[in-house]
């Protein structure tokens, strides 16, 4: 690794090229910029008309969504042709010229270097000057990882980035919006945090103390008038669930919520009041539907043993999916009834997971059909394809997706399935539909697209009886 001491060490770069001159850089080429208030950042370069070489009009590009117009700058000098490598390799050497030092030129000299290897990082957010590992020059705006430790320099968009592991020192920028509202952010966490120190309590919101499940008794009573089944337990289906936490120096009702961006906590207080017993009120409607939906005579209305359950779902599910057989269902989920909290819960798990989840449904109608379309998986994953035929078709935009494909297959049962695929530029997403006996009961083709589209309308997968009517060679792989 290189031996000069990044702590003493000091780059001077000289040679700026002047955006007044109309002198820009190559397209795509990443330049330190100097901007017309005095402050120093970095981008790659992104003119508005790739074919006028002379014209100054377009941005220097930081990041996704971040950008510098070339109007904000100044001056501008190439980050890219230089490799420091046999000056880092001496360690007598203090200062780095980068371009020649003219009289009266322009130079601009940066310094106080850290590194990753003393544990230094920089502030999220924060625009910083980089010098690689394998000795070229880059910049990039730190964001540390979120789950991990370290982190990378932004530089580009698709979140183009230089992990912290290619960087071998780093010395910031100038502070920009986008640093000063990250300063802005951690400022007014350190004051949220002292004054959550010691919050204080309204008496009249507090009433009944500073345990939430206090409250959650309280309507729980109220609830049991009109259902008589209630528990908390079912009241806190009702998510997010109501906490008691410090805002602003003051406990408050409130729902938390894990922010996206670092995982911190967002309180969100309750508004609608400012007693307790208004609070408790408003507690009975919260958890309401929940409770509602959670009448055990109608969740369990064949009882407790969950194979009444998975029988009846079978059973169904056969008429239809008439090669199904118990075996292929061993590797799919697994289903109980078990107690949760102290209410009994449908709970299910999949293959080798060591834990079950509650199954939060609120009819035994509602459950079976959960397990037929699991078990309806199950058997055309289980069934295999012997023969396919993919209809033409140009483009179709599907409520802002695009149809990419859409294939009839024939099953080894002798059975038919259609999947269809769509997709945008980012992502995409496939569906398995089966084409049930019923459809094929129709004495003609025209008939057999009439039911076959209940299953896979037109409007929302792509194709209609417009497009596959006329389809003769379709029209034969069904067997009409």
């Amino acid at each position: 690794m290189f031996t000069v001491n990044y702590k003493d060490l000091r780059l001077s770069f000289n040679e700026f090229h002047n955006v007044s001159d109309k002198d820009m850089p190559q397209y795509g080429e990443y330049c330190l910029l100097e901007l017309k208030n005095g402050d120093y950042t970095a981008g790659s370069w992104s003119p508005d008309d790739y074919n006028n070489k002379k014209s100054t009009s377009g941005k220097f590009i930081r990041g996704t969504a971040d950008t510098v117009d070339s109007e904000e700058v100044e001056r501008w000098h190439s980050l890219e042709r230089y490799d420091l490598t046999e000056c880092l390799e001496d360690e007598e050497i203090d200062w780095i010229n980068l371009g020649h030092e003219e009289e009266g030129g322009r130079s601009v000299q940066f310094e106080g270097f850290k590194s990753f290897a003393d544990k230094k990082k920089p502030k999220e957010e924060q625009f910083c000057l980089l010098i690689m590992k394998d000795g070229s020059l880059a910049a990039g705006r730190w964001n540390k990882w979120r789950h991990e430790a370290g982190g990378a320099f932004i530089y580009a968009p698709a979140l183009g980035s230089h992990s912290s592991d290619e960087v071998w020192a780093w010395t910031p920028l100038s502070t920009d919006q986008f640093f000063a509202m990250e300063l802005e952010r951690e400022n007014e966490k350190k004051q949220e945090k002292k004054l959550n120190k010691n919050p204080s309590a309204d008496p009249e919101l507090f009433r009944y103390g500073m345990d939430i499940n206090a409250y959650y008794e309280k309507a729980l009573e109220k609830l049991r008038e009109e259902f008589y089944w209630a528990t908390v337990t079912m009241m806190k289906k009702q998510t997010p669930v109501w906490q008691i936490a410090p805002l602003h120096g003051k406990y408050v009702f409130c729902q938390i919520e894990k922010s996206y961006y670092d995982d911190s906590d967002i309180v969100i207080p309750w508004e609608q009041g400012a007693t307790a017993d208004e609070f408790v009120d408003f507690l009975c409607g919260y958890a309401r539907d929940a409770v509602k939906k959670s009448n055990p005579e109608e969740k369990f209305k064949f009882g407790t043993d969950i194979n009444v359950y998975l029988e009846k779902a079978f059973s169904n599910v056969k008429k239809d999916y008439r090669w199904l057989d118990k075996k292929m269902l061993k590797n799919g989920w697994r289903y109980d009834i078990r107690k949760v909290d102290g209410d009994l819960e449908f709970v299910r798990k999949y293959r080798n997971e060591r834990e079950y989840s509650v199954y939060d449904v609120e009819s035994a109608e509602r459950f079976i059909e959960c397990v037929e379309h699991d078990y309806r998986s199950a058997a055309l994953q289980a069934n295999e394809t012997v023969a396919s035929y993919e209809p033409s078709f140009g483009h179709i935009s599907l409520h802002g997706w695009n149809l990419e494909r859409y294939v009839f297959y024939k099953l080894k049962s002798g059975d038919y399935k259609v999947s269809v695929t769509a997709g945008d530029r980012t992502t995409g997403g496939s569906r398995d539909f089966f084409i049930t006996p019923y459809c094929f009961e129709a004495k003609t083709y025209e008939e057999f697209l009439d039911r076959y589209l209940e299953i896979v309308p037109a409007g929302s997968f792509g194709l209609g009886k417009k497009e596959l009517l006329p389809d003769e060679k379709l029209k034969k792989f069904l067997g009409y």
